[in-house]
């Protein structure tokens, strides 16, 4: 088996050279991409016990009853386009874009970011990442 691996790389080197090139330029674009404008839980609770952070929670209602980050503003993102002038008085202060598992959040991070809130963040891992660490949540 590793014979016939080494005998295609030989045989097609121009393909196998390519083949990385995109492997590396994916895994750059990962890291990247999930550390920009990320905050880890425990930075999350550090902004918001010490610098007054926002946190706006874009589950459904029905998921943010069931539990989230005390003092949470629930924003569904199927509404934020229309409710995000609620969150104009908190432009100076972090704000903390929360969603089930960190992956949604960023399209919301990036409208925020674009209506000129210069701290928008996201929480990585979401509310399961939350959870996972052992965290407090309030259940309404």
């Amino acid at each position: 088996m590793i014979d016939q691996l080494f005998e295609f790389v030989q045989n097609h080197p121009l393909l196998v050279a390519a083949f990385l090139l995109v492997l590396a330029a994916w895994i750059a674009y990962e890291v990247r991409a999930s550390s920009a404008s990320g905050v880890s839980p425990s930075e999350a609770t550090r902004l918001i016990n010490r610098e007054d952070a926002v946190v706006v929670d874009l589950r459904e209602a029905g998921d943010f009853k069931a539990g989230h980050i005390a003092g949470a503003r629930n924003l569904p993102q199927s509404r934020l386009d229309e409710r995000l002038t609620e969150l104009n008085k908190f432009k100076d202060k972090p704000v903390i874009v929360v969603c089930k598992h960190g992956q949604s959040s960023g399209a919301a991070q990036a409208k925020l970011t674009k209506a000129g809130f210069e701290r928008a963040l996201k929480l990585k891992g979401g509310m399961t990442q939350w959870q996972a660490d052992g965290l407090p949540v309030v259940r309404k």
